[in-house]
């Protein structure tokens, strides 16, 4: 699966057929969109501006599979607030999508114990979806269960799988035991853009690195399938991406994935959210460097 970026044009608004051309590549290679993520600046768009991207998802993919944050954005201090979870997790199903359930203030709060009896109240509301750990490295309210607490997330029956984005590998490796041990079919998706390689180790992917160059990470996938080496020099091409977007703030990794859309010539602007951080625009000359390594490894 891969996070879909929002992109915006130079006067700051959505860029509605880019995101709709976005969600058709993507889905093109073989790989399940995923709209309303943090690269799709979901916390900070409006609920009219998710609906329509579901809306546009939909409308794009005919019967094709996507998944699709449910987000509530609180303070902190804030109190667990089901019904507006509800709301956005109807909203999700209603258009066809899988939700992800978003970290809140009220829903992370409190011990592990709290988290998970708030995430059993969600689960009892729709007939399956996905768990999320997020660190606080991209948002602040971000929660990554300790490993005891993360065996019992498992085994909430309809949740699938849950993405994890700790930037830990030692942490996913845990994980990767406790599912071997616990659940074989319940879904890992690493969200370690530091370490997209975690596919060797039996983790799936929900990534925001592959919204970049999705047709890349797909070549790459099918080539790890058959035993290819080639998989490791384009793997690495693109983990030179990952590292360089992802460097503190973490957050700004989205301008990075609009200014490596617009030197693909695929975007017409390479504008960020207008309340997201920023790169320098110095870093256009090494990401244009970066994507040219990845298209020598892609056509090797």
């Amino acid at each position: 699966m891969s996070a879909i970026l929002l992109p915006f044009s130079a006067n700051r608004q959505i860029d509605w057929d880019a995101f709709a051309a976005h969600v058709g590549r993507t889905a093109a290679c073989g790989i399940a969109p995923a709209v309303n993520m943090d690269t799709g600046y979901v916390q900070l768009i409006e609920n009219a501006t998710r609906q329509q991207a579901l809306r546009i998802a939909r409308e794009t993919l005919g019967e094709g599979e996507f998944v699709a944050g449910a987000c509530v954005v609180d303070a902190e201090g804030a109190g667990f607030d089901e019904a507006a979870y509800g709301r956005q997790i109807d909203m999700i199903t209603a258009a066809g999508g899988l939700p992800v359930i978003f970290p809140s203030w009220g829903l992370t709060t409190g011990s592990d114990a709290d988290f998970l009896a708030r995430y059993r109240r969600l689960a009892a509301r729709v007939e399956k979806f996905i768990g999320f750990e997020l660190g606080t490295a991209f948002v602040p309210c971000g929660r990554v269960l300790a490993i005891d607490a993360y065996e019992e997330l498992i085994q909430i029956p309809n949740c699938l799988g849950a993405k994890h984005s700790s930037l830990s590998r030692r942490l996913e490796w845990e994980r990767l035991a406790v599912r071997d041990r616990v659940r074989p079919e319940f879904h890992v998706f690493t969200g370690n853009d530091l370490a997209i390689d975690m596919v060797r180790y039996g983790s799936d992917w929900l990534l925001g690195l592959s919204t970049a160059y999705p047709e890349a990470f797909a070549q790459r996938d099918r080539w790890w399938a058959a035993g290819d080496n080639r998989f490791d020099e384009l793997d690495d091409a693109l983990q030179a991406l990952g590292d360089f977007a992802f460097r503190p703030p973490v957050q700004a990794y989205k301008h990075t994935m609009a200014m490596a859309l617009h030197l693909r010539g695929l975007l017409a602007s390479d504008e960020p959210h207008p309340d997201s951080p920023r790169r320098p625009a110095s870093d256009r000359d090494i990401v244009a460097t970066i994507l040219a390594r990845i298209d020598a490894a892609l056509h090797q």
